[in-house]
């Protein structure tokens, strides 16, 4: 019977003053295994065998037990007990876990306020024990992992762990591997990764591979409203057939079969098809049943007036269930709430960065800009509006206003695609454009100076190339200089400035 005594053995593992619980001198290690081994032998699942490891030690242990699996690109706790809180899914490499799953060597941690890679689960935890749970050919599936609040023999319950750990992943692997992630698990990941897109293009991108995913159906398009009408989203990678056979015939349907789309989700909700062969479709769907679909979810993303469909389609004649359409409104919601957020964002950043009158850019991106200027093919052009002091001294600023309004819209329409305008002072204007040579930057000069002329105004211009090893600002002034030989010269002209 134990008396509360220490051996001389014990003694020597237990520093002075601490004493092992009962429990602890009094477990019978080969019993705990025996129990462990005839409860794994009773699970019919991997997550079932999983739980009847985790319980069974719970018995003999005073410890916090827990089994994590790698599941998809995270340890997931199948099974624990014991603990006032539990990590839910951990990264692969962090913490005491993720350092034994990935190097597949046990470990024993006698203090675990020494160890940086703890990951604190309760304040009074001070050991711990994890060791890997194997595939029969010695790769890591997973970790069986020990925590205690009290003074314990480590080196017993290590070598426990090690073989109950042992069989478990035997008999995890007897009944089909780990578990698969769930569907649920797979929209929450999604979810994860949309709220963290930068741009429409990457969530949309997010948002149709979760729909196929997670639905398990081969195809995925998003149909979002637009000033002109609604329109495809962009494709992400390469379609599949069924997907690219979908675009085609949509595309060739045009914007008035798509506003009938999304009108139809938006005024009676999510749909599906059961793919029943002598069931025609109806007509707004015939572009669908053309492309080769035969199983279809609808689902309307955002509002009526600015949202749009989410369509998720197979060319097989399966029969959706409803679990699978509510995940796919889920998803839409999540989507919309995401891309709203980043038109917002995107809105607010322009308005941040925009001249609040023209619109166009001011200075603080344009010295971004500049500042990326490429010597000998980025060209300065600084532009300033002749007479525009006698327009609000005469007329007053209201029509100042207005004339620099109609001055930046034609200028900005008489730039190529990829040229830049910005608005820098009252009336003075810089173009920033990339040219194969200085003359192609005076061309596009001069035909400012035309659009300026057919709104009933002029305008001055000074064009500089950047030279190797010149600032920005040097090139600026350059272009200054010109502007001003050109004003003192008779205006509504064009001037290069000398290297």
């Amino acid at each position: 019977m134990y008396d509360g005594r220490l051996s001389t053995l014990d003694q020597a593992r237990y520093p002075a003053g601490a004493t092992p619980s009962r429990n602890d001198v009094c477990v019978d290690h080969n019993r705990v295994i025996r129990d462990a081994t005839v409860r794994l032998s009773m699970a019919s699942t991997a997550v079932e065998a999983c739980q009847w490891t985790v319980t069974t030690l719970a018995r003999y242990a005073p410890a916090t037990v827990s089994v994590l699996l790698h599941v998809h690109d995270r340890l997931r706790t199948v099974a624990a007990t014991g603990s006032w809180q539990v990590f839910s899914t951990v990264p692969p490499k962090a913490g005491i876990v993720g350092r034994v799953y990935a190097s597949g060597l046990p470990a024993t941690v006698g203090r675990v306020a020494e160890d940086p890679d703890y990951l604190p689960v309760h304040p009074d935890v001070t050991a711990e024990i994890c060791v890997p749970v194997c595939d029969p050919a010695g790769s890591p599936i997973g970790v069986l992992d020990l925590q205690w609040r009290t003074e314990v023999e480590l080196d017993p319950w290590r070598r426990t762990a090690e073989l109950l750990a042992a069989r478990l992943g035997a008999r995890i692997m007897a009944l089909g591997g780990p578990p698969a992630e769930s569907r649920s698990e797979k929209l929450l990941r999604h979810a994860t990764a949309m709220t963290a897109a930068q741009t429409e293009w990457e969530l949309l991108g997010t948002a149709i591979g979760a729909a196929r995913e997670v639905s398990t159906l081969a195809a995925a398009i998003v149909v979002l409203g637009g000033r002109d009408g609604p329109r495809l989203d962009a494709p992400t990678g390469v379609p599949g057939e069924l997907e690219g056979r979908l675009r085609a015939e949509l595309a060739e349907a045009g914007p008035a079969a798509l506003g009938r789309l999304v009108a139809r989700a938006h005024r009676h909700g999510a749909a599906y098809t059961l793919g029943e062969a002598g069931h025609p479709p109806t007509e707004d769907y015939a572009p669908l049943d053309r492309a080769g679909v035969r199983t279809l979810i609808v689902v309307p993303v955002g509002q009526p007036d600015v949202g749009g469909v989410l369509l998720v389609a197979d060319g097989r004649r399966l029969r959706p269930d409803p679990t699978t359409v509510n995940l796919m409104e889920l998803l839409a919601g999540q989507a919309w709430s995401c891309l709203d957020r980043l038109r917002t964002l995107h809105q607010l950043s322009e308005q941040a960065n925009s001249d609040p009158l023209t619109g166009l850019r001011h200075t603080g991106p344009f010295g971004q800009r500049i500042a990326a200027a490429t010597p000998g093919r980025t060209a300065l052009l600084a532009i300033d509006v002749d007479g525009f002091k006698s327009v609000n001294d005469t007329y007053g600023h209201q029509e100042g206003d207005r004339v620099l309004v109609g001055l930046a819209r034609a200028l900005q329409a008489a730039l190529r695609h990829g040229d830049e305008l910005f608005r820098i002072g009252g009336d003075e204007f810089v173009a920033v454009i990339e040219v194969h040579r200085p003359a192609e930057a005076v061309r596009i000069a001069e035909r400012l100076t035309e659009a300026a002329r057919r709104t009933g105004r002029t305008i001055s211009v000074g064009v500089a190339v950047a030279e190797p090893h010149e600032s920005p600002e040097a090139t600026l002034r350059r272009a200054d200089q010109a502007l001003y030989f050109v004003k003192r010269n008779g205006r509504d002209a064009v001037r290069l400035a000398a290297d």
